[in-house]
């Protein structure tokens, strides 16, 4: 008698021992499908904002090109200086870097990550 209700104990644990695991695992399925998501979406927003922006700095960079070349009499001149202004920019965002990439991508990521 004793041993039937301890056998029957036993299988009700592990009944519910599979349906604890199994709403846990489908739990973070649902995390892991959220969060992947969320990045990916990010991403693809990122993505569309540098195209666009891109677009606008080529045009950009043509129109000061050439008006740098009307300026100084040779487009030539023109090509060298909006290059030289986008070599000193890059300078600049070298020596600074870890505060305008890193941290932001970090903080962004660690939101998604952590605060859901």
């Amino acid at each position: 008698m004793a041993f039937e209700e301890l056998r029957e104990n036993t299988e009700k644990i592990q009944d519910q021992t599979k349906v604890y695991i199994d709403s846990h695992l489908a739990y973070y399925k649902l995390w892991g499908f959220k969060v992947a998501m969320k990045s990916t979406t990010l991403i693809f927003k990122f993505t569309l904002i540098l195209l666009c922006f891109s677009m606008v700095l080529l045009f950009g960079s043509f129109a000061a090109a050439y008006a740098f070349g009307d300026l100084f009499g040779s487009n030539a001149l023109g090509f060298l200086a909006v290059g030289g202004i986008y070599l000193l920019f890059t300078i600049l965002l070298f020596l600074i870097k870890d505060k305008i990439v890193e941290g932001p991508i970090l903080e962004k990521f660690s939101e998604i990550f952590f605060n859901d």
